[in-house]
């Protein structure tokens, strides 16, 4: 598990939870998170401690309502702009499992000058967005469960059609949180993204 430890910071009116160390000279990785999950399943995973240890900032957050983040009536994709300018991260790489998916692509859409790289794991509301994706224009990872009957891989082989900049990796026999069937796969595609796009 990693040292990192959950503080609270404040964000806008939002009162929100994390685990961050930031003071690393990489590309910043900011995790969200699915709606049976929170920050804490990044550090369980290790994955708080994969990208540290390969020079990467990180900031995991628990949205309002989830982990140890009270629940807020700010827009979630408003939270994470807001998020993103008060720590002064500098066109982080969102990484938007299931629900957090959708966030990250809702943040794009609205502030693309923010966004410097997308990892998106089994997202929901492909189709709400269906006629704005082809204007993302920043590196995109989809990295799916080939079981997923949530978000079915059908829709991130729709998001590497519509997004330019897009590679796409389906996890055989790994379900809608593909990277908690399997870690290890999950680990080695994320960094190579990472790697290649922003080493």
């Amino acid at each position: 598990m990693s040292t990192l430890h959950p503080e609270k910071i404040q964000v806008g009116p939002c009162t929100i939870n994390v685990q961050k160390k930031l003071d690393l000279p990489k590309k910043p990785v900011i995790l969200l998170h699915g709606a049976s999950f929170s920050a804490q399943t990044w550090n369980e995973l290790g994955t708080l401690d994969q990208l540290t240890q390969a020079g990467y900032p990180v900031l995991a957050a628990d949205m309002p309502g989830f982990g140890d983040s009270p629940a807020c009536d700010a827009p979630k994709p408003d939270i994470l702009r807001t998020l993103i300018t008060d720590l002064n991260l500098e066109q982080p790489v969102l990484v938007g499992p299931s629900r957090g998916g959708r966030y990250c692509l809702e943040c794009v859409f609205s502030s693309p000058e923010l966004v410097g790289g997308l990892v998106l794991v089994g997202a929901v509301g492909i189709e709400k967005n269906k006629d704005r994706l082809k204007d993302i224009g920043v590196p995109c990872c989809l990295i799916w469960g080939g079981e997923d009957s949530i978000s079915p891989p059908y829709y991130a082989e729709l998001l590497h059609k519509e997004i330019p900049s897009s590679n796409l990796h389906i996890i055989a026999g790994a379900g809608h949180p593909c990277y908690l069937d399997q870690p290890q796969t999950w680990h080695r595609e994320l960094l190579q993204f990472l790697n290649h796009h922003f080493a």
